[in-house]
């Protein structure tokens, strides 16, 4: 039984038809087209079909939300259509024409950074867990924290930091890893590559440098090498591994399939791993302490208020265009140089602040029983740090709602900078992120987050009251090219 057929063969129609239909494929609740000419699609018809919960466009793809059942209606379509079956990778690659350059190299990273955040969300959550128990004391407990009052837990608490070390000591080979990876080069390469930059054989880090401990060396006689780590280093790493990829790629094309299987993998490990020592190592350190004391002179600025206001206030539209996830590094830098980010608390507020946009929507339209299917599961999404179904699904739908939202994430946004609430390195983006907050910072984070739901809720009601910004928010990808 072909279910959603007519809504199948209309959206064909409202998208340009197959000559507009470069390639096609779908999600767990999308549609997802790569069009030649993105203005031919006919928006508000396609927005209008029974079948459809909204549409957008990000990272080059025009997207239609259809839900859970988006396998049927895929199968259907492509029954009406004779358009380019494609894989996610394929269409991510076709997607690209449509790209300035800022949107690639965003894409890029998300793609490196994407396999390593679920780790990195562990770390951040144990680093929170060990906070509470070896820095928190307890009236109830003599004023000793729980380390001091517990042997199980003291030792919970040291076999905890094995996880966290691993994580965030040896990010460097997670990262070269996660490039061989996307760049299609040989992986274990990569891992190698990385474990070079943080071996336990290399004496000196980052941490034993910046207390001023002595720099030991590889002496080859008529020149040296400092034998410094990277451990927690991102910049060193990713220079590294695109290094190893090209350097992979130059060997494959140069040298004799016959014998590519011994000097392919030599030729391209060994003079990275050499100019990872020698270059790229002390390049990548100054360039990512240069970027993190930069953001964390405005942080920490006087006017730091501006600063979080500001970011606060475009994070969401950062997200749109899929540009958010250039701060990953930063994050990742910030934790590794300072032990700390006070970036990241603001990207959980942004992501709270449009959930509870929604929330107020769901409140002002309780009897639309139909919206309700997309906006309670956007919500409930968003305060758990995913915000794209709320932001396409209802906020920039209404316009007004996202406005709200934006202005509680620039409130909340600018408390937490001036109350430099910091936590230890990325977590869960939404109400969970407070198990990724220092302890010194849980009161302010809590806040932060009071100032995130209640302003965006009171806006929004205030907005729909006066009918201000009713669908009139139309954020277009800026274009660089």
């Amino acid at each position: 039984m072909r279910k959603y057929i007519d809504d199948a063969r209309k959206l064909h129609e409202y998208v340009g038809g197959d000559e507009n239909i470069s390639s096609v494929t779908h999600c767990v609740t999308r549609m997802r087209f790569v069009l030649n000419e993105p203005a031919k699609a006919e928006i508000e018809k396609i927005e209008a079909l029974p079948s459809v919960k909204g549409s957008f466009t990000q990272a080059g793809q025009f997207q239609v939300i259809i839900g859970n059942d988006v396998d049927q209606f895929y199968n259907d379509f492509m029954t009406i259509s004779k358009a380019k079956e494609a894989s996610k990778d394929e269409v991510k690659a076709d997607a690209k024409k449509n790209q300035n350059w800022l949107q690639r190299v965003s894409a890029v990273l998300a793609e490196i950074f994407a396999p390593l955040i679920p780790a990195i969300i562990v770390g951040g959550l144990l680093l929170g867990l060990r906070s509470i128990l070896g820095q928190i004391p307890f009236d109830n407990l003599g004023g000793q924290t729980i380390v001091e009052h517990s042997q199980f837990w003291s030792g919970t608490n040291d076999f905890l930091w094995l996880i966290c070390e691993a994580i965030f000591h040896y990010l460097p080979v997670g990262i070269v890893w996660s490039i061989t990876r996307k760049m299609g080069s040989t992986q274990i390469l990569g891992i190698v590559l990385g474990i070079c930059l943080v071996s336990p054989n290399i004496l000196a880090n980052a941490y034993t440098i910046a207390e001023g401990g002595e720099i030991p060396i590889w002496d080859f006689g008529s020149f040296q090498i400092q034998r410094v780590g990277y451990q927690a280093q991102v910049i060193p790493a990713m220079l590294a591994g695109f290094t190893l990829v090209y350097l992979e790629r130059f060997w494959k094309k140069h040298i004799h399939q016959s014998v590519s299987m011994i000097f392919v993998p030599l030729l391209s490990l060994l003079p990275a791993v050499i100019l990872a020592h020698t270059i790229l190592g002390p390049i990548g350190w100054k360039i990512g302490t240069a970027i993190s004391n930069g953001v964390y002179a405005g942080l920490t600025s006087k006017l730091n208020w501006l600063f979080g206001a500001v970011f606060g206030f475009f994070y969401a539209p950062l997200v749109i265009t899929g540009l958010h996830h250039m701060t990953n590094a930063i994050d990742l830098q910030l934790a590794s140089d300072f032990g700390g980010t006070i970036l990241w608390p603001m990207i959980a507020l942004s992501n709270i602040a449009q959930a509870s946009a929604v929330l107020a929507v769901i409140f002002l339209h309780k009897n639309d029983e139909a919206e309700k299917q997309i906006s309670v599961p956007a919500a409930i999404s968003a305060y758990l740090g995913v915000t794209e179904p709320a932001l396409f699904g209802i906020n920039i739908k209404y316009g007004y709602p996202f406005m709200a939202g934006m202005i509680g994430s620039a409130i909340a946004g600018m408390f937490s900078v001036l109350t430099k609430t910091t936590a230890f390195n990325i977590g869960i983006g939404g109400l969970p992120g407070l198990l990724s907050i220092q302890s010194s910072s849980y009161a302010t984070f809590i806040i932060a987050m009071i100032i995130a739901i209640t302003v965006p809720v009171i806006l929004t009601v205030v907005f729909n009251k006066k009918k201000m910004f009713q669908n009139k928010i139309e954020f277009k990808t800026p274009s660089f090219s």
